[in-house]
C-alpha cells in the first residue's frame, strides 16, 4: 500500500520524535548533557574534527565550543590531537572510552538500525538513501535559516506556533 506524502511526512516525524526520546534517555543514562551528545554524535559520523567545525556544527560560539570540549576531554569522552596537515589546528576525536562506555541498549538500537537497512531491498536503497539525504538537506537549510534571523518574543512565538492567544 503507498503512502501519501502527508502519511510519509508524517512517519518522518515519528522517527524524529522517538530518536529524539532515545538520545534523551541515552543523555540521563551517561550523564551527558544534550549538546554534548550531539558533538558526540557528529565525531561519530564524521570522525576528527577541528574545534572550528564542530562549534559550526553545533551552531556554538568560540566560547561555548571551548567549554563543551574541555568538559569532554576532562569526562575522558574526546581527545585532543594536531591536526596532521595544519599545526594552526587541533583536531577533536572520540576517545576509545566514548565507544566502549556506550549502553548495552545502545548496541541493540544500532543492531536493530542495522538489521531493517538489511531487510531493504537492494533496488530501494537509492531510492530511500536520496529521500533522507535530501531531509537531511533540508533540516540543515532550516537551521541556517532560523539562526540567521532575530528571536522570536514570547507573543510572537505564539502567533508563529499556531496559537492566538496572549499571555497576560
Amino acid at each position: 500500500m503507498a503512502e501519501s506524502p502527508k502519511d510519509l511526512a508524517g512517519s518522518l516525524q515519528r522517527f524524529g520524535l522517538a530518536r529524539d526520546r532515545m538520545r534523551a534517555a541515552l543523555a540521563k543514562r551517561t550523564g551527558v548533557g544534550s549538546t554534548d551528545l550531539d558533538a558526540m554524535e557528529y565525531l561519530e559520523a564524521e570522525g576528527p574534527l577541528t574545534q572550528r567545525d564542530l562549534g559550526q556544527r553545533l551552531s556554538l560560539t568560540s566560547g561555548a565550543i571551548t567549554m563543551l570540549v574541555d568538559r569532554l576531554e576532562h569526562a575522558g569522552w574526546v581527545v585532543r590531537r594536531p591536526h596532521p596537515a595544519d599545526r594552526r589546528y587541533t583536531l577533536i576525536e572520540l576517545a576509545p572510552q566514548a565507544v566502549e562506555a556506550a549502553p548495552p541498549e545502545l548496541d541493540d538500537y544500532h543492531r536493530a538500525i542495522r538489521d531493517l537497512v538489511d531487510s531493504v531491498p537492494t533496488r530501494s536503497r537509492a531510492v530511500i538513501a536520496g529521500f533522507l539525504n535530501q531531509a537531511a538537506a533540508a533540516a540543515s537549510q532550516g537551521a541556517r535559516d532560523l539562526s540567521s534571523v532575530p528571536r522570536l518574543t514570547t507573543h510572537t512565538s505564539e502567533t508563529a506556533m499556531g496559537r492566538s492567544r496572549v499571555r497576560r
